[in-house]
């Protein structure tokens, strides 16, 4: 997350935040023994179910509940292989419209001070709401320890002030959310981290231009239409 002015998150105020790593043979991360890549980010639905965007198909994952610090295990901790990743049927490469996913988890995740599931919106959070935005993405601060979960504070933007910025890239399930003037947004490695307002999940970092350009703020998957899918999806898998 490349942004001015971040904070690191208090680990139990995002309690149902967690991380993924995709499961690859061959692939180590730098200073870690372990076979795994960090590559997107997820929150928890409910026991069973996470949910986030991009996941290359075919894929397995590892989700990780309860991180805070992604280089030190803390004992907070849950890892979870995925056991089914359902992307939306109507995902387009070509504009990343629908850019959202359902990964069914092998087993239930156990709920405690750490892992808590995040409440789905029953209506779509209005231009001016303010949103926090959280990930282990890049960041443009020398100081920023990008190990640990950082957290923004975000307004989501009007679609007219969306459009203007991605003259009509901009899709019904899609919305802006940042600062028009630049300076603070989410960034590479953030994709699939969520966008939660007054405690419900409106948004999944989806794409944008750049990090933190003036006049390009980040573009989010609007997870209110998306509601009866996930409902189906997660009653028939």
């Amino acid at each position: 997350m490349k942004r001015l002015n971040n904070a690191i998150c208090r680990p139990l105020n995002y309690y149902w935040r967690s991380s993924c790593v995709e499961l690859r043979k061959r692939v180590q991360l730098p200073s870690m023994s372990s076979p795994f890549q960090h590559r997107i980010e997820l929150r928890l639905l409910c026991l069973g179910w996470s949910l986030s965007s991009r996941v290359e198909r075919g894929r397995r994952v590892e989700v990780r509940l309860g991180e805070h610090n992604i280089q030190v295990t803390e004992g907070s901790e849950q890892f979870i292989s995925s056991s089914r990743v359902i992307r939306h049927p109507n995902y387009s490469s070509y504009n990343i419209d629908n850019d959202i996913m359902l990964i069914k988890l092998s087993k239930p995740a156990t709920l405690n001070s750490y892992v808590q599931p995040v409440a789905l919106p029953t209506s779509c959070a209005p231009a001016g709401t303010m949103c926090t935005v959280s990930g282990w993405g890049n960041t443009m601060s020398s100081t920023a320890d990008k190990n640990k979960l950082q957290c923004l504070n975000i307004p989501i933007l009007s679609y007219s002030d969306c459009n203007n910025s991605y003259p009509g890239m901009i899709t019904n399930a899609m919305f802006c959310a940042g600062y028009l003037e630049g300076g603070k947004d989410s960034c590479q490695g953030d994709s699939g981290g969520p966008v939660v307002c007054n405690g419900v999940l409106q948004g999944v970092v989806s794409w944008g231009y750049g990090c933190a350009e003036p006049g390009n703020p980040g573009v989010y998957a609007k997870v209110c239409i998306f509601n009866d899918w996930l409902t189906s999806t997660m009653a028939t898998y």
